[in-house]
């Protein structure tokens, strides 16, 4: 009974014909044949869904030709907390990560230059370099007890494209103590890495397509469908938190939290900001003006600004500072022991997806995912030390920052950290985190206009905009296709140039005050108040 109380508070009617349903099924659009279906009716079973903890194993590949600078424990810093920090956040605490990072390096057979490791990789090379990894690993890794795999290659051997980092997915799969692996997160970044670049390789695990376009020429801007506002259309964004449409699909918003608008008519909603999570200890994100963090190591924030926009130089000084602080204020993480037996969970089972990450499909093996280009913008994560960590010393805290905002104007590049575990900085709690997240209105039998909140929070702390977020769902589109398109209620207008991927769309939300009509659609949003809490109430008008 409290749970319904909750869901017609949070929606509320104006008379008129159109319906606002606090359960979402209605507007579910149908999971169809699509690489990476935007569909929420169904679940593709052949992918891991993210509503338990998971268990990932990293293991680090070395090479014959090439000694490796660095270390498996200064690698897998680079990554943890970092993106289980990101997805903690995201599903508002109802997924965890759990890295178990190998100790030490696995020598590969062959030279790192034999494998002819690049962005679009020849499928036989590429089954090769797997299978290879898979035996060399298989003596020290008992495969059975994790559900994703990453296989991390040195970076500073010869071969090694940093390019080439993506999801493969495998039409065959392989096989190694009792269990088929069907798909594996290859990782060749450089150190230190792209921003939230494992947590994007991650998202495709979860069945999430790319966002990105990507141009036929290679030339071109790759950020015209969803600019800033979602991971998996850039990394570097300033507002990178998942959509509200994806958290769905992925089980992290109760039926409650998604209204099914249907009209014709006028439907009153009060929505909550999309990184407004639930009010639990320890779970503070900072919220701000539109600031991000960087935690320890921030002093090259400045250039991180830069980096976002493609400046290799500022973008590799911020990277580099931002490691490097990291690591020297401890945010390291225990190794795994080296012993088969570290107790994890088991994976769900299921034949694997189709898909290339060029869209064509390739005998034996399929890659999908593959990272964004460009430099790299400032690393976060909030400090606390990784749930599930396997070893025999225990994970020590982190210093990288959570997205607390600054004192300076929104996309000023100033950075302050809070301390780990706190709420935000002034003190006040995360927020309730409960109310409805995501509205959704029908369009087509495989399409809909979602609208959502974005504010600073959470993982968006760096937001340059806030406002109402609308953006058109396609399920019959293949991931790069453009199955999610951020609709700018604003097109001669454009914002934070030196830190937005993308200007055109950095203040496409719709405004406190503002109304806007969705071309080439009857629906018209108004964005009528503030509540007390930091909700938005809005208008949503159809036929």
């Amino acid at each position: 009974m409290f749970t319904s109380m909750t869901a017609l508070a949070a929606t509320s009617l104006v008379p008129g014909p159109a319906l606002a349903e606090p359960h979402s099924a209605p507007c579910a659009l149908e999971r169809t044949d699509a690489h990476h279906s935007e569909g929420v009716d169904t679940w593709n079973s052949a992918y891991v869904r993210p509503t338990h903890p998971l268990d990932a194993v990293m293991v680090f590949l070395s090479f014959p030709d090439a000694r490796p600078l660095t270390t498996p424990a200064e690698l897998a810093a680079d990554h943890f907390p970092a993106t289980s920090d990101f997805f903690e956040r995201a599903s508002y605490g109802r997924f965890t990560l759990r890295a178990h990072p190998q100790p030490r390096w696995i020598r590969m057979p062959h030279p790192s230059t034999s494998y002819a490791i690049q962005r679009d990789w020849d499928a036989e090379d590429r089954a090769a370099y797997l299978r290879d990894a898979l035996a060399a690993a298989d003596e020290q890794v008992d495969f059975s007890r994790y559900d994703i795999v990453y296989f991390v290659a040195d970076p500073d051997a010869p071969g090694v494209d940093s390019d080439a980092t993506k999801v493969v997915n495998l039409d065959t799969p392989l096989h190694a103590d009792g269990k088929d692996i069907r798909r594996v997160v290859t990782v060749f970044e450089k150190h230190p890495p792209d921003r939230l670049v494992l947590a994007h390789e991650t998202g495709h695990v979860f069945d999430l397509p790319d966002l990105y376009h990507r141009p036929s020429d290679g030339k071109g801007d790759w950020d015209t469908y969803v600019g800033d506002w979602d991971l998996m259309g850039s990394q570097f964004g300033l507002a990178p938190d998942l959509f509200a449409w994806h958290k769905w699909k992925l089980g992290w918003l109760d039926p409650h939290q998604v209204a099914c608008v249907q009209g014709p008519g006028s439907t009153r909603l009060t929505l909550e900001p999309l990184g407004q999570g639930p009010d639990t200890p320890g779970a503070g994100v900072a919220a701000g003006a539109g600031a991000g963090a960087l935690g320890a190591g921030a002093g090259a924030a400045a250039a991180a600004g830069a980096a976002a926009r493609g400046a290799a130089a500022a973008g590799s000084a911020a990277r580099g500072a931002a490691a490097a602080g990291a690591l020297a204020a401890g945010s390291g993480i225990s190794m795994a022991a080296a012993s088969k037996g570290v107790r994890a969970g088991t994976s769900d089972p299921g034949a694997s997806g189709p898909g290339s990450g060029s869209g064509a499909s390739s005998p034996g093996v399929s890659g999908s995912g593959a990272s964004d280009p460009g430099a790299s913008g400032p690393g976060g994560g909030s400090g606390a030390p990784l749930p599930g960590v396997s070893g025999s010393g225990a994970a020590l805290p982190g210093a990288s920052g959570s997205g607390a905002s600054g004192p300076d104007t929104p996309g000023s590049g100033a950075f302050a950290a809070p301390s780990p575990g706190v709420g935000l900085p002034d003190g006040r709690d995360f927020g309730a985190g409960r109310g409805t997240k995501l509205a959704v209105v029908p369009t087509g039998p495989d399409s809909a206009l979602a609208f959502e909140v974005r504010a600073p929070g959470g993982n968006d702390g760096a937001t340059c905009a806030q406002g109402v977020l609308v953006y058109r769902v396609r399920s019959g589109a293949a991931s790069g296709g453009g199955p999610i398109e951020v609709v700018d209620a604003h097109p001669h207008t454009e914002s934070c140039w030196e830190e937005s991927v993308y200007p055109p769309l950095a203040d496409a939300p719709v405004g406190l005050g503002e109304s806007f009509t969705v071309p080439g659609e009857n629906v018209r949003v108004e964005v009528e108040g503030r509540t007390p809490s930091g909700a938005w109430t809005v208008r949503i008008t159809t036929g």
